[in-house]
């Protein structure tokens, strides 16, 4: 499948604005256009599960663990009430290696922990209880201070911007509770648990220390209770964990979107199989492929006893191949914006516009029996080329710039 999207790109490398056809661009989905260039969020998919290639028991220090990272080489991990201690994990028999008190702070409900390369994150606006805590906040401490036990937190504190009622709801019927958020390269994203709607809200404020309203930008169906996030910037893919109203756990995976509007791109849910009764929190990876998911200690009498577990995932079947064909999208957007060429169809007069340090490249038109049909070379600017003595016809545009990259080209009668 690599090899059939990298010839799409050879003869979409270039493709105008005016030819942009948008749809679904994921060849895993059930309504897959190929002809599609834009992404517009519209890609449906099959049911699906995934079952885990290990689980292994994590040990009763951490029977409530609530959030999950991959700092360098160790998970870390922390249960979500009063205690304030981090707890570094070995990713293979889930011992406890080290353990990284939080001082000079508490633990009101501790729900999730980020990362980014300097500090640690940790939620603690769980807020399933009543719904109406006043004292939501992201407690950030330096990854320096935590190795060193000279800890320096500072409080990120924080409140809905729609939310404007603070009655108390009662347990568990709420839609402004919270256990997963990410942390981008400027701003934190929160992903909400809505106990009523079972919908998921995204809101959106500073990661500085300091008092902000978290603004909503978006809200989505996830048809379940949202408990974990993580989050490659660069690869624009977030995966989400959460679980069903019968406690069946699962992801959601968010990719090839725009910007952090998280919902514009590809949205894939996909069940956890065997894992019937598993509360899954938290979430992590470093690669998009490999994830690990701890769930917390989870009894319900008198048939449920779930204990605290760490899991590993391979979700290469579902990222892989966009993971692969990543670097040749961005390449390809990459040349759009440094070459322009319109109209497409063409009658006679070809404009193909560059940007000015790509002056002096060749170009070639080749026809459908492989012949040159026209050369040239390109100034900076705008570059008028006559093609009215071309027969009517397909031809590919190339540029020496980039050999591997072509373009489309349809000559019509004048």
């Amino acid at each position: 499948m690599k090899a059939l999207l990298l010839i799409f790109v050879f003869l979409l490398g270039f493709c105008p604005a005016q030819a942009q056809v948008a749809g679904c661009t994921d060849p895993l989905s059930n309504n897959y256009n190929p002809q599609a260039t834009i992404n517009d969020g519209s890609c449906t998919y099959s049911s699906s599960s995934v079952a885990p290639t290990t689980s292994v028991n994590l040990p009763n220090t951490v029977e409530e663990t609530s959030g999950l990272i991959k700092w360098d080489k160790r998970l870390v991990t922390h249960n979500d009430n009063t205690d304030i201690k981090l707890y570094s994990l070995d990713s293979i028999t889930g011992a406890v290696l080290q353990t990284l008190p939080v001082t000079g702070t508490s633990n009101k409900d501790w729900e999730e922990i980020s990362q980014d390369s300097q500090y640690v994150y940790i939620g603690d606006f769980g807020n399933n209880s009543n719904g109406n805590r006043n004292n939501l906040r992201i407690i950030r401490v330096g990854k320096a201070d935590l190795l060193s036990g000279n800890v320096q937190a500072n409080s990120i504190n924080f409140s809905y911007s729609n939310q404007t009622n603070l009655t108390p709801t009662g347990g568990n019927n709420t839609d402004f509770d919270c256990e997963a958020f990410v942390v981008a390269q400027d701003s934190i994203y929160l992903f909400t648990k809505q106990w009523v709607s079972k919908k998921t809200s995204v809101y959106a404020l500073l990661k500085t220390p300091g008092t902000y309203v978290a603004q909503l930008k978006a809200t989505y169906n996830v048809d379940g209770l949202i408990t974990g996030a993580t989050y490659l910037e660069d690869k624009k893919l977030v995966v989400l964990t959460g679980y069903s109203s019968l406690v069946q756990p699962f992801f959601y995976l968010l990719y090839d979107f725009n910007g952090h509007n998280f919902f514009s791109g590809n949205k894939r849910k996909v069940s956890m199989s065997s894992m019937g009764f598993h509360q899954a929190e938290g979430i992590t990876t470093s690669n998009g492929l490999d994830y690990f998911v701890t769930n917390e200690h989870l009894v319900k009498a008198p048939f449920v006893n779930v204990p605290q577990r760490l899991h590993r995932f391979d979700l290469s079947a579902y990222l892989q191949e966009y993971l692969e064909n990543l670097p040749l999208a961005t390449m390809r957007n990459d040349i759009r914006n440094r070459i322009r060429v319109y109209p497409n169809p063409v009658g006679d007069m070809l404009h193909i516009e560059i940007e000015p340090s790509l002056a002096g490249i060749q170009y070639d038109f080749i026809d459908m029996n492989g012949r040159n049909a026209l050369s040239g070379t390109l100034t900076g600017g705008q570059n008028r080329i006559d093609v009215g003595r071309l027969q009517s016809g397909v031809y590919i545009i190339k540029v020496s710039e980039f050999p591997d990259y072509s373009y489309r080209l349809v000559k019509r009668d004048r």
